[in-house]
């Protein structure tokens, strides 16, 4: 099969024929149709995230099973799935108490290059190739664990249900899930990419009134228009907390979202909640960064500042559920992929993300 390989950090991917291994027990192989392109992926192409090279990237896809492993029982030949980068085990303390996102073994050996048993099952003429996220979705097929196949309906659009699998989930399940936001509300989306959009779509669905978009990159913030937000800021000409405050009555927003990640944005995030509000970080910022807040305030002002991961979602239950408020009409999901692209253009897909040119880039595999 083919796959784009990550040789070494900020080099360009190449495409090239890769061998792929049988499934161990417990795994699943999955033709894959569609992968979204994702700034996580970037991060290993930056550096900013350490994963064993040469490696297959991508970690947001979709496809049909093709085959299964030993002891597979979930899942089987035929099904439509969503891959989910979080194979939660079911039985540690977290999942135990509904919340998988924090599941105690799921992240164990992610950046090790491996599946969650150690196994490598990718190659490239006999030489080991490094698996990405436990999925590597920039390929024609992949080897997964059993717990990441999330089973869909056969109708959705699988360049829909890519998506699903890591922005959609993480910015609609921050809103619902995490933030819990209230109808009549007032949210500010600091960063209006995939995740920031997804909040944006989180939001409406949950009944807030206001919805400020906060982006330098004007494509976002119309797309963020479109898809719900009452009103956008230029944070290189506006002062995103004086808007707020002005929208407001002086007070700040109900609940801020920083899905960017970038060091500083939490900090105006804070600075535009209202007293009493909720701070929610989504954006995950490169290993080492810290954020600065205002000491003397969060006593006084009794702000809530929390995280977000993976939307705070349980992938069983609430990816097939936001899959089927797409295909009821109820969630323009179909508007987050700006532009499809083959696997040879993978680097142009990166391109078009870094320059701000698109939502969400989606490679037809």
């Amino acid at each position: 099969m083919r796959a784009a390989i990550l040789e070494a950090v900020n080099e360009p991917l190449t495409v090239e024929d890769v061998e792929l291994a049988d499934p161990g027990a417990g795994e699943v192989v999955v033709r894959l149709e569609a992968s979204g392109v994702c700034h996580s992926d970037w991060n290993v192409v930056s550096g900013a995230t350490p994963n064993p090279l040469p490696a297959v990237l991508g970690h947001e896809g979709a496809g049909v099973v093709e085959a299964v492993g030993t002891g597979v029982s979930t899942v089987a030949e035929g099904d439509h799935v969503v891959l989910s980068w979080l194979p939660a085990c079911g039985s540690c303390f977290y999942c135990v108490q509904g919340r998988p996102s924090l599941c105690e073994h799921a992240l164990e050996g992610m950046f090790e290059g491996t599946l969650p048993s150690g196994a490598l099952r990718l190659s490239r003429n006999g030489s080991p190739l490094y698996h990405y996220s436990f999925l590597s979705t920039f390929a024609e097929r992949c080897i997964v664990p059993e717990e990441c196949c999330v089973r869909i309906r056969a109708d959705a659009p699988l360049e829909v249900a890519a998506l699903v699998g890591c922005a959609v989930m993480t910015g609609i399940g921050a809103a619902i899930n995490r933030a819990r936001v209230e109808p009549g509300s007032t949210v500010a989306v600091f960063g209006a990419g995939g995740v920031g959009l997804s909040v944006v779509l989180g939001a409406v669905l949950a009944g807030a009134r206001d919805i400020v978009a906060v982006d330098p990159v004007p494509f976002k913030r119309e797309l963020a228009r479109e898809l719900g937000a009452t009103h956008t800021v230029d944070p290189k000409s506006e002062d995103p907390t004086a808007v707020l405050r002005e929208l407001t009555d002086g007070r700040g927003a109900d609940y801020a979202f920083d899905s960017a990640g970038y060091p500083g944005v939490v900090a105006q995030a804070y600075a535009a909640t209202r007293r009493g509000g909720t701070v929610i970080c989504i954006g995950i910022p490169p290993v080492g960064a810290e954020a600065s807040l205002p000491g003397p305030s969060l006593p006084r002002d009794e702000k809530i500042v929390t995280g977000s991961f993976y939307g705070s979602c349980r992938p069983h239950v609430d990816m097939p559920l936001v899959l089927d408020l797409f295909m009821d009409g109820r969630l323009p999901l179909d508007k987050l992929v700006s532009r499809t692209y083959s696997l040879d253009g993978v680097n142009d897909a990166f391109a078009a993300m870094n320059d701000g040119e698109v939502a969400r880039a989606v490679l037809k595999l």
